[in-house]
């Protein structure tokens, strides 16, 4: 608006063109002033949910948003975990760089490295484990193993069939343990959306201490909650992907089934650390959701840190060097590292 302003000739667009200016650096301005609020408040926060102390490098880098951070891309090992009724059902290992391991605090004799286990998102019914695999090659750059996991769509398969999938991806990593290279008793998921429900589901529901943290990005974590606040002309038609995923609404013997879907009302005392995030401005997936659960931790007195992003849209870490992207970049290192060292 500015730039046409100026092609304007009379004295008073001038004033008009000076106006619509400052109002555009204003509107960059400020979610810059947000996100540097953020970044001042983040290392200590985290420090406080989690312990340990907080590194000399940058929560946020403005040269970041211009030059991105180039990290090669890795090698991939595809391998199948299981064959439910016949279908194969793979995940993508990124081997972790040895020389970033061996750098950790305090590494002591090698036992592996620590295992990264993430989980698609996608509304449960499409999506795939190559989603944001720049994320992968940047955690396998650090020293972390990554598998990235397929499971079972809706509406062909009904929960409990995907939490019995992230299950046989976990029992398979620990049986390939010595193989791949990683530690089975170090184990966090890490799940986007609708694999951010899987991952406080299975990660609370398991009770296996191998599972040393959970992280879930603008996920849902009370599915009955979730139905109450579906419709089906919204931009989801969430009330369908509710009915696909959980056979119908939670009436009779389904609210049993709801309950073991919900990481919210599976999560108790001893439950492991968790780190949620989530963007404000998601219109995908309420902010509530994660705010909920934050408040259930807190009650439990389960460690855990919610990273609340005032400008953030669903999927904001499309873009690791974005604004959303650092800060999150930062977040799940230090949670990281507070679990699995």
């Amino acid at each position: 608006l500015a730039l046409l302003a100026g092609y304007l000739t009379t004295g008073s667009t001038r004033l008009i063109t000076l106006a619509l200016c400052a109002l555009a650096c204003i509107c960059w301005l400020r979610p810059v002033g947000s996100v540097q609020r953020i970044a001042s408040e983040l290392p200590a926060a985290m420090t406080a949910a989690f312990g340990g102390e907080a590194p000399s490098a940058r929560v946020f880098d403005l040269r970041r948003l211009y030059g991105r951070s180039a990290i090669p891309p890795f090698a991939v090992r595809t391998e199948i975990f299981a064959q439910p009724d016949g279908q194969a059902l793979k995940l993508d290992y990124y081997a972790p760089v040895r020389a970033a391991v061996e750098k950790f605090p305090d590494p002591g004799p090698w036992r592996g490295a620590p295992c990264i286990v993430v989980i698609h998102g996608g509304g449960w019914d499409e999506g795939d484990r190559t989603q944001l695999a720049g994320w992968n090659n940047r955690w396998a750059a650090r020293g972390y193993a990554v598998a990235a996991i397929s499971y079972r769509l809706a509406p062909h398969y009904i929960w409990p069939a995907q939490k019995d999938d992230v299950q046989a991806a976990i029992a398979w990593l620990k049986a390939h343990a010595a193989e791949l290279g990683i530690d089975p008793s170090r184990l966090v998921l890490l799940g986007r959306s609708a694999g951010g429900q899987l991952a406080t589901a299975v990660g609370y529901g398991a009770h296996d201490p191998s599972i040393r943290g959970v992280i879930a990005l603008y996920a849902p974590h009370d599915m009955a909650f979730v139905w109450s606040v579906s419709r089906e002309d919204d931009a989801l038609n969430s009330t369908k992907l509710m009915r696909q995923y959980l056979g119908g609404p939670p009436e009779g013997e389904r609210r049993n089934l709801y309950a073991s879907a919900s990481g919210q009302l599976l999560a108790k005392a001893g439950s492991p650390p968790t780190l949620l995030v989530h963007g404000a401005l998601d219109t995908l997936s309420w902010d509530r959701h994660s705010e909920r659960l934050a408040a259930r931790l807190e009650e439990l007195h389960v460690p855990h840190y919610y990273l609340r992003l005032p400008w953030g849209t669903h999927g904001f870490d499309f873009n690791p060097d974005g604004p959303g992207g650092q800060l999150v970049d930062y977040a799940i290192g230090r949670f990281l590292t507070a679990v699995t060292h």
